[in-house]
């Protein structure tokens, strides 16, 4: 069965869906990968310029999906707004 990470709630608010399996633009593109380099982003509730450029559809920030983001670019998102509080990040490597 493919994974579903739950969406990401952040501190001061921001949230995100992060996924990472067979059918996303991550990297391994597999399900159930010990650690994943790049991970699929999508719908975040505003905004975040950490993963602007990555966006599927520059026009439309938080109705877009962002595409093999690299976890050390999702590690300072995370840093940036607060740290996780609600949610599930997949397994990212250091």
């Amino acid at each position: 069965m493919k994974p579903h990470y739950k969406r990401a709630v952040f501190a001061d608010g921001f949230t995100v869906s992060i996924q990472a399996d067979s059918g996303a633009y991550s990297n391994p593109r597999i399900d159930h990968a010990h650690k994943y380099d790049a991970v699929e982003l999508g719908y975040p509730n505003r905004p975040c310029p950490f993963i602007m450029k990555y966006a599927e559809d520059p026009g439309d920030l938080t109705g877009t999906v962002y595409a093999y983001v690299p976890a050390s670019v999702v590690r300072k998102m995370i840093e940036a707004h607060g740290g996780l509080i609600e949610g599930e990040i997949p397994p990212l490597v250091s």
